[in-house]
């Protein structure tokens, strides 16, 4: 263990985490927000430039090297009690000429520790432009406060629901950003975030410098998602082999991934009929984890110890005891996903009828073996181009895919939207940085 963390209390070795029952039960006991934040700060110390809270007010060395410093706070909103957690990095030689600062935006369920490996080579580009990273918990996810989440629109009234449903997320983003004092931000949304990142585009468009949507949901008309791809049936060992690398969206690329997605399909079973109609009645897949009490941490550990076979044991530990935290903490944003998807995780109002309003850059970004659909992407940068937006693009990543897949003895694999690329972060955190520097 590295001496960044040693003093933190320890963890089981990843190998025993999905086998140990008492393990288990001490887990459920110890959730709350103070293991909840020591859970992410393990994630967050493996940033050699991270300063814990209780150094965070710490003054920096006039010789100190340091060319970025990290903190995470809690960043109250107007409501009482309502607060985004997010992590801060910032250049300690900041430009007047710098662009503006790029934010992270987790997918649904998750949290901002899921982008631990994107972070150095993002905080590589602050210092040498002289701007800032941050990454912030959707309010009613991740260690942000877990409010209560209702949507007074009635049941047939889609476009109600779909507007109060991202409201609550878009509005308290917007709280955030004039909290934080930001003109300007670059959104980069992996998943349901990414989603997100475009409502907020579409309704506070003068703050957004441009788009990078990773795996996009609710782009494409009819589903998102085609279950199970590759990204399921193959083992991460063996996506993770090879130079993986991003490159322009080609279309004999893109014909071969849309032919293995739908060579994958299955036929509608019985438990996919039960989950529809448990989905259109507002239930969210992780009462299930929660419901299953000293049953649930072992489920995460399931899910992480197979999910992230190309971490290492330590991080795969961390990111277990990450995920069993914010998962296992009280409903609120999750139950958005009803009014925003329909079962089958396809958006009730694509963004695909919506983005020719985008006058920025936007970026889509899909795995090659995601789940997302990557036609979403195709007919999107398409109707910029119709509207006169020439600024749209698109990319695959090599070796990747959406790191959507959960538990299958739940058969929920199509409706957890977790993680980001950690499948080929080299080739991700690559193209980040390219768009980022683009003007």
């Amino acid at each position: 263990m590295s001496a960044a963390t040693s003093f933190l209390p320890p963890l089981p070795p990843a190998r025993e985490i999905p086998s140990a029952f008492a393990a288990s039960l001490r887990s459920w006991w110890s959730v709350g927000e103070k293991q909840s934040a020591i859970s992410e700060e393990r994630l967050l110390r493996r940033l050699p430039f991270f300063r814990p809270t209780n150094h965070r007010d710490t003054p920096i060395s006039k010789n100190s090297n340091t060319p970025v410093v990290a903190y995470s706070s809690h960043v109250n909103l107007d409501t009482p009690k309502h607060f985004l957690n997010t992590l801060t990095i910032t250049s300690t030689a900041p430009s007047p000429h710098a662009p503006p600062p790029a934010l992270l935006l987790h997918g649904y369920g998750a949290g901002l520790g899921f982008f631990f490996r994107n972070l150095g080579p993002l905080a590589q580009w602050a210092d040498q432009r002289g701007s800032a990273v941050y990454a912030v918990d959707w309010l009613g996810m991740g260690r942000s406060s877990r409010v209560p989440f209702t949507v007074k629109a009635k049941k047939d009234d889609i476009p109600g629901r779909v507007r109060e449903a991202e409201a609550f997320f878009v509005d308290s983003l917007e709280q955030w950003r004039c909290k934080v004092g930001l003109e300007k931000m670059t959104l980069i949304g992996h998943s349901l975030g990414a989603y997100f990142s475009v409502a907020y585009a579409l309704k506070y468009p003068t703050r957004v410098n441009k788009l990078i949507l990773l795996s996009p949901a609710g782009v494409p008309h009819g589903p998102n998602t085609t279950v199970p791809s590759r990204e399921l049936t193959d083992s991460a060992e063996t996506r993770s082999l090879g130079a993986g690398s991003a490159e322009p969206a080609s279309p004999g690329k893109l014909t071969r991934i849309k032919s293995q997605q739908e060579s994958a399909k299955k036929q509608e079973s019985r438990a996919r009929r039960l989950l529809t109609y448990l989905w259109e009645e507002g239930w969210s897949p992780f009462q299930v984890v929660r419901a299953s009490l000293f049953w649930g941490p072992w489920l995460i550990g399931k899910y992480s110890s197979r999910r992230f076979q190309v971490l290492t044991e330590e991080e795969t530990r961390d990111i277990h005891d990450y995920i069993m935290n914010i998962t296992l903490a009280k409903g609120s944003g999750e139950y958005c996903i009803s009014h925003i998807l329909a079962p089958g995780a396809h958006a009730r109002m694509p963004l695909v009828d919506r983005v020719s309003a985008l006058k920025v850059p936007v970026t889509f970004v899909y795995g090659e073996f995601d789940w997302m659909d990557p036609q979403g992407g195709i007919d999107s940068v398409e109707r910029l181009r119709q509207a006169g937006n020439g600024q749209g693009r698109m990319y695959l990543i090599n070796n990747a895919g959406h790191h959507g897949k959960s538990c299958s003895c739940l058969q929920i694999r199509n409706l957890m939207l977790l993680g980001v690329y950690l499948d080929n972060p080299d080739a991700v955190n690559g193209l980040l940085v390219k768009e980022l520097n683009k003007t």
